[in-house]
């Protein structure tokens, strides 16, 4: 019986190891081999259950091989090792496979030699130069140096700022100037009484003109004290609130830094007592993050992984105060530059509006036409509201009625719909329902034909003024006389009463981290790391405008707003946007002769008429 169960036992763990293997090969277009190569795959622990790097790397350390790369993948329960030997690679299989529980999971891990790794990888972040405008003095302070800044920034008096950061992960204190946690910002006008301590002078003393051009003078420094698994987010020191360059000094301890931009990733080693001088590209288009983590990863200079305990460490950061708006040439990750449109931008959008409209929001729709119908299901309260209050047999018109969840909502109205989304068309004509397609300024409908017009969620997809208006003025044409349109479009502003909108609320990390405004704009490139963008779609974007990081406040009226897909391969298609600011909507039904506004109001990050076409 003991020998049934052992048998029992291996052909459960087999017929799991197949199961794994097949869905790596589905997701990754990775094949297994039956012979021994540099490359392994565990196939049953990973990211989404728990997986660390750092527990992964000591579990392979304990075998007596060594790892020189380490794949995890974002939400999966498998990853991949790279080993420097074959020799090295079956020391790992052999000590692992079946016989390992890794870290704390307390699985069994189940191995597997694989001929490579996936295409579709981040690359070894160590293995990249360290960015344009980044340098690292190592070792620019003594000990004895180091003891007496310690000493210096441990003032804890009136004059010098000392908070808690609202972030509620570490310790901060401000000389000069407040750092502004709601605004990301200083108020130059609000000077600390205590400035940068005088003990610090013999560091600007020590930079020549090799290391920085010109003089540089701090009149801001903020101090940060991280214990063991504390970090910071992926950020951009704000534009306009400071000039080039920032300098930061580790002090007590070394940790790792992550410089990324777009999807490119560089790690960057601060040992104890260095100086790291963020100039040019590195300042103004690289974000800079440290992960909260425990044990930092590191590489060995035989060209493995090894591990790293962390230990408390203060970093002090030295910037100096701008006077006036921000110039640089990085205005995807500028503040100056996205809080502000300028009407040269205005004047691109209108003359390429359609183009633009037809490569970034119709042809995306239509791409994204399934997934996107998933994520609507459940039709607005108001919205149905509005549905409820017609009689019985009014006709009713959804004018961009995409997968129709409006169009059954009051089955007592004779109920049609249209769109340009020849996909979403596709998913209403499943369902039964009357649509077809068409265009939202021209709208294929007799005149006066129509009871009630709602159009959700629509308009703000068109790019420019005039052909908002039009649509309006389209929604109007088809209303009997006392019939009434509801309009939807999203706000710039998604909150109301210091109420975030549903849109916001669920972005959880943001929500977690009570992560501002400005710093959500500032995580563009966080955005953007796994980001895979088709080249095609790339060469689409006719117009410069900003993406949006989805979940966070708009910065700017016009913007490509991602979606990406949940297939293998996780595509992200730009849908164009204006966001509307408050009363502009409202502007635009009051230049639509012959209708009345009824009703505006604000619901979930959306702004929202009534109105009703007059009798005369």
């Amino acid at each position: 019986m003991h020998v049934e169960q052992k048998v029992n036992k291996a052909k459960k763990a087999e017929k799991k190891q197949r199961r794994c293997l097949a869905i790596i090969k589905a997701d990754c277009n990775v094949a297994p081999s039956d012979a021994p190569t540099l490359n392994l795959a565990i196939l049953n622990v990973g990211l989404s259950n728990g997986l660390t790097e750092e527990a992964l790397l000591t579990s392979a350390a304990a075998t007596g091989g060594q790892v020189s790369q380490v794949l995890m993948l974002p939400s999966k329960s498998y990853c991949f090792i790279s080993c420097a030997t074959l020799t090295d690679a079956q020391r790992v299989f052999e000590g692992m496979h079946n016989v390992a529980t890794i870290g704390q999971l307390g699985a069994v891990a189940y191995l597997s030699y694989v001929l490579q790794l996936p295409r579709e990888i981040e690359e070894n972040g160590w293995q990249k130069p360290l960015p344009n405008g980044l340098l690292l003095l190592c070792n620019f302070i003594t000990e004895a140096e180091e003891a007496l800044l310690l000493q210096a920034i441990a003032i804890d008096d009136a004059g010098a700022a000392c908070t808690e950061d609202t972030l509620k992960h570490r310790h901060v204190k401000h000389f000069g100037y407040e750092f502004l946690y709601g605004s990301n910002n200083v108020d130059a006008a609000q000077p600390l009484e205590q400035p940068i301590p005088a003990a610090c002078d013999f560091l600007w003393q020590r930079l020549d003109s090799t290391k920085i051009s010109g003089t540089f003078l701090p009149d801001q420094l903020t101090v940060n004290e991280y214990e063991p698994g504390q970090g910071i987010p992926p950020h951009v020191d704000t534009h306009s609130a400071f000039v080039d360059p920032i300098l930061s000094l580790s002090l007590q301890a070394d940790v790792v830094m992550d410089f990324r931009r777009g999807i490119e990733l560089v790690h960057v080693l601060l040992p104890r007592r260095s100086l790291l001088i963020m100039s040019g590209e590195s300042r103004y288009d690289w974000t800079h993050g440290i992960k909260p983590k425990h044990i930092d990863v590191l590489p060995t200079p035989a060209g493995s992984l090894t591990t790293q305990a962390r230990n408390k460490r203060t970093s002090l950061t030295f910037r100096r105060l701008r006077r006036g708006a921000c110039d640089c040439q990085y205005p995807m990750l500028c503040d100056t530059r996205q809080t502000t449109t300028p009407h040269a931008v205005t004047d691109k959008l209108a003359t390429h509006a359609s183009h633009l409209e037809q490569q970034n929001v119709h042809e995306v729709y239509d791409k994204i036409a399934d997934h996107f119908s998933d994520t609507r299901h459940t039709p607005w309260p108001q919205v149905a509201e509005f549905l409820h209050s017609f009689e019985a047999y009014s006709v009713l018109l959804d004018v961009g009625c995409g997968n129709g969840k409006y169009l059954g909502c009051n089955p007592q109205l004779l109920s049609i719909g249209c769109d340009r989304s020849q996909g979403l068309l596709g998913v209403s004509n499943g369902r039964g329902q009357s649509v077809f397609r068409c265009d939202c300024l021209q709208l294929p409908v007799r005149s006066a034909s129509i009871d009630g017009c709602i159009s959700i969620a629509v308009i703000h997809h068109l790019a420019s003024s005039d052909r908002r208006l039009a649509a309006l003025l389209e929604m109007a044409r088809v209303l009997r006389p006392g019939g009434r349109g509801l309009v939807y479009v999203w706000a710039k502003d998604q909150r109301k009463n210091d109420k975030k909108s549903s849109y916001l609320r669920q972005n959880k990390a943001v929500n977690k981290q009570h992560t501002t405004e400005q710093a959500q704009r500032q995580k563009l490139a966080q955005q953007l790391e796994n980001m895979e963008m088709d080249q095609q779609q790339q060469l689409q974007m006719q117009v410069p405008l900003p993406v949006h990081t989805n979940r966070t406040e708009f910065q700017q009226q016009d913007v490509y707003v991602p979606w990406k897909t949940k297939d293998k391969q996780r595509t992200t298609f730009l849908r164009y946007y204006h966001v509307f600011e408050e009363q502009e909507l409202e502007r635009l039904v009051s230049q639509v002769e012959g209708v009345v506004l009824r009703r505006s109001y604000y619901d979930q990050g959306n702004h929202c008429v009534i109105f009703e076409k007059s009798s005369n």
